[in-house]
């Protein structure tokens, strides 16, 4: 799909309607997009990104369907093969272009792309490139997500590529962003997985980009943004260092005794002004467990024991909890058991480096008495206390 974003900058990206996961880990509910820019200078022609190796015959022939005959540069902002997939191909098109990306992302695409060194220009974090009457300047942004990204910014246009920074997994059929519930989920589920371990960097970019005062973002998923303020504002929430009065309760519950705890909680905090998310670990949407992550100050993790030991979506829920590092800064358990085990202690060590404040954990043989239930009373009246005095209530 071909369309105008200023003069002489295309969008040449493609919808990927039927991709329902990404990374094998996220489920996607809009499918996602692959966004290749084009810009045409007086003298130069450069491509911002290409494709998706899938769709790589799809995007060349896009070239001569739009009747695009010279490539002189493609800038790699990222070596990640849904934005880097198709350099090879591109170069066999256009074998006297050249691969413009830093030293990081240089190496990396020479080891998953088998890019020859000899075709690639190593640039350095403010140098620029000149395209006629156009001019490439390359914002090397570590971090937002790998090591090798940068930005490129079109500096007579004040446009500025993101790469996946402030990007969004979402199909369009007009490339510039509608502000939409729908939108802002997808990009919050985005930015949950990809961007939410890196939000102290990802702070420090927002702030760059606000102080260009960008005409637009064109990142290399979701719509373009003419409005910048839209989603930096965005960002600057989620990747922010102080959580919502929230709390999380993902559980699995074999014959429903940790489920029962879990809801009496839940009521618990209702009734003292705390909202709370139910999460089923075994069926849940494990996007919705992310984008919850993103806002959530105190986290209780419900389990049954399965042969002595926590039930291994609750390890899966733990972990991807200490890899993605979100913002709680409170934590607990609750489970029950039937015969006994170690039930919490090697999922409180796999959160030790998220240095949580751990409340004294809740469990229960079979069924929950009337004695556990005072315990619940006690673990949600502190909740309420923690969250207080965090400014939340």
């Amino acid at each position: 799909m071909y369309q105008k974003i200023k003069d002489n900058i295309l969008y040449a990206g493609l919808n990927d309607k039927d991709r329902v996961i990404f990374d094998e880990l996220i489920p996607l509910d809009n499918g996602t997009s692959y966004n290749s820019y084009i810009v045409i200078g007086s003298e130069k022609t450069a491509v911002i990104d290409t494709m998706y190796p899938k769709f790589t015959k799809e995007y060349l022939n896009s070239f001569d369907e739009n009747g695009i005959t010279k490539v002189d540069y493609i800038i790699a902002n990222h070596g990640e093969q849904d934005h880097s997939g198709s350099i090879p191909a591109l170069l066999e098109k256009f074998p006297s272009a050249t691969v413009v990306t830093n030293a990081v992302c240089a190496k990396n695409i020479q080891e998953m792309l088998l890019v020859p060194a000899e075709k690639i220009k190593i640039i350095t974090n403010g140098e620029e490139l000149s395209l006629g009457d156009k001019t490439l300047k390359f914002m090397i942004s570590p971090g937002v997500h790998w090591p090798d990204t940068m930005f490129t910014y079109i500096k007579e246009d004040n446009v500025i590529c993101t790469c996946d920074f402030l990007g969004a997994h979402y199909i369009f059929d007009d490339v510039f962003a509608v502000p939409s519930k729908d939108l802002e989920k997808s990009a919050k589920k985005y930015f949950a997985e990809i961007m939410m371990p890196f939000s102290t960097v990802c702070r420090k970019y927002v702030q760059q980009i606000r102080d260009l005062k960008v005409d637009m973002v064109l990142p290399s998923h979701g719509p373009v943004h003419k409005n910048p303020d839209y989603i930096l504002d965005l960002y600057a929430d989620w990747a922010g260092e102080k959580g919502k009065n929230l709390v999380l309760l993902p559980y699995v519950s074999m014959y429903h005794s940790t489920e029962e705890m879990i809801d009496y909680l839940a009521k618990k905090l209702e009734e003292k002004g705390i909202p709370s998310v139910k999460y089923d670990m075994v069926e849940g949407n494990l996007g919705d467990l992310a984008m919850a992550l993103v806002d959530g100050t105190t986290i209780v993790l419900g389990t049954s024991m399965v042969l002595a030991g926590p039930h291994p979506a609750a390890f899966n829920t733990v972990y991807l909890a200490s890899v993605l590092r979100p913002k709680a800064k409170i934590a607990s358990f609750i489970g029950s058991y039937g015969w006994g085990g170690d039930l919490f202690g090697k999922m409180a060590d796999m959160l030790t480096p998220l240095k949580l404040d751990v409340i004294e954990p809740i469990l229960v043989k079979g069924k929950a008495k009337a004695e556990d239930y005072l315990k619940i009373d006690n673990m949600a009246q502190i909740i309420y206390e923690k969250h207080k005095t965090l400014g939340l209530l």
